[in-house]
């Protein structure tokens, strides 16, 4: 519930938080915020759920994704066995090869990105 306090301004928008229900204020000030910065959609947590939201660093994930994806900020990445198709040594990478295209240990990679550019 809201008190006194924190009745809404003129052009303020009152919204219902996603995680714990409460209302909270979107304000005139935060909506144009928003809106230089090319948000399209309305905050859906109030401000004390944001906050532990970014503190336990799940913020990064999707719903009905799963946090190994790497998408996350901070997190443990997901590492994929791959043979290097330079060298033949064993390594992991980042992506799930498919087989579609060849795939490098980090030092052949380095090498071969480094000709790339010459």
């Amino acid at each position: 519930m809201r008190s006194q306090s924190q009745a809404p301004n003129v052009g303020d928008k009152v919204l219902k938080c996603s995680d714990c229900g409460a209302e909270f204020v979107h304000s005139a000030a935060d909506q144009e915020f928003y809106r230089e910065r090319g948000f399209s959609n309305e905050p859906k947590r109030c401000p004390t759920c944001r906050r532990a939201r970014k503190a336990s660093g799940s913020y990064g994930e999707r719903r009905g994704g799963s946090s190994d994806s790497g998408g996350g900020f901070g997190g443990a990445r997901q590492m994929y066995p791959a043979t290097c198709a330079s060298c033949g040594r064993e390594t992991e990478v980042p992506f799930k090869p498919s087989g579609a295209r060849p795939v490098y240990c980090r030092e052949c990679f380095q090498r071969q990105r480094g000709s790339d550019r010459t």
